[in-house]
């Protein structure tokens, strides 16, 4: 999950310097946040082995 979560974070990184919409940039960046939360979160949470899902 967190590789998935991390390429989500470089996609939107990559994508904030290109996109000059407004909107879409917010969106962006909110996305951005999301996924960087979720990455801390999965840090943050102990680790017992390998999970399948």
């Amino acid at each position: 999950m967190k590789r998935i979560v991390q390429a989500n974070i470089d996609r939107f990184k990559q994508l904030l310097e290109t996109t000059t919409d407004p909107t879409k940039r917010k969106t962006l960046q909110r996305l951005l946040a999301e996924e960087e939360a979720k990455l801390a979160d999965a840090q943050a949470a102990p680790s017992f082995g390998n999970k399948t899902s």
